[in-house]
């Protein structure tokens, strides 16, 4: 690898932590104004929930890696103008305890399922799943096909992606990534003040989840033929990342592609390019995903 290429890396690494440190401070947000604060023990831990609004069928909020119930706030206030939302941090995040290892798909999934049942709001549930949060939703649709009105989910990562097929250069800068997070919980786990603890447990849950992406989430999510005549919309993002550098343009329209064909897993599904959105769907393309989402309340 050349010095430049190593450079390069590098600072995409410095730009990664840097992302998940705003985070990890943003994430313990409380939500629209109105919304309430709810925890459910699931005996290994518990899970903090900001529940806005009224109505069913519900809206649940699945989070990209890093990105706690504070992070889609605005997504949320939209939403509850209409029915009951729920955001939610995952185990180890913001207000949530250390969840049991390894974070993949299928147990944060089965987590999800026994979170909402402690609180008391039963299904069916509206799925808007945002990047890794895209994949926990296609499992929970998978393991609980009776408990599901629909699903929104916001640039999904490619299964061929992260099963090593396809863009192995941008894989081993994933495979970084995880690295570093696992260094950054080593580091604090035995930290005295207890604010780097907190960031340690953080980190060792976004890479168990980081790391279990790239594998049994995957592969897991890959082994789903199809959602039936579940409503589905997928929503690609048209904007490529610089941090993936030379290879941005050429692997944003593999996303995109990837996007548009796990839509096809529906009978009842549909596909959007959001084209001059960033991965930040829920920000950049706020409306459009309440549209959606609405249209599928509408629908019922």
């Amino acid at each position: 690898m050349s010095v430049e290429r190593m450079r390069k890396n590098k600072r995409r690494m410095c730009f990664v932590m840097m992302v998940v440190f705003a985070l990890l401070l943003s994430c313990a947000g409380r939500g629209p104004e109105g919304a309430a604060e709810r925890f459910a023990d699931l005996g290994t831990h518990r899970l903090r929930a900001i529940v806005a609004g009224e109505g069913t069928p519900a809206v649940v909020i699945e989070a990209g890696v890093g990105a706690g119930a504070g992070e889609y706030g605005a997504l949320q206030e939209s939403l509850a103008v209409r029915t009951m939302v729920i955001a939610y941090d995952r185990a180890g995040y913001a207000g949530s305890g250390e969840g049991p290892l390894p974070r993949g798909a299928e147990r944060e999934a089965e987590e999800l399922k026994r979170m909402l049942e402690a609180l008391g709001i039963p299904g069916p549930y509206l799925l808007v799943g945002h990047s890794l949060g895209g994949l926990n939703a296609q499992v929970f649709a998978d393991l609980y096909p009776e408990e599901i009105a629909g699903m929104v989910l916001l640039d999904p990562p490619p299964l061929g992606f992260l099963l090593g097929r396809e863009y192995g250069d941008l894989r081993l800068l994933a495979e970084r990534m995880t690295a570093e997070w696992e260094a950054a919980a080593d580091q604090g786990i035995d930290a005295e003040d207890d604010g780097a603890r907190r960031e340690a447990v953080f980190f060792r849950m976004i890479a168990s989840e980081h790391r279990e992406m790239f594998g049994e989430s995957a592969r897991r999510a890959e082994g789903i033929d199809s959602f039936g005549g579940l409503p589905l919309t997928v929503i690609a993002s048209g904007a490529p990342n610089p941090m993936f550098g030379e290879e941005a343009e050429a692997y944003q329209r593999y996303w995109i592609g990837e996007s548009e064909a796990l839509s096809a897993k529906s009978t009842r599904g549909s596909f959007l390019l959001a084209e001059e959105s960033t991965h930040r769907l829920h920000e950049d393309a706020r409306d459009l995903v309440v549209e959606e989402a609405f249209s599928m309340l509408r629908d019922r």
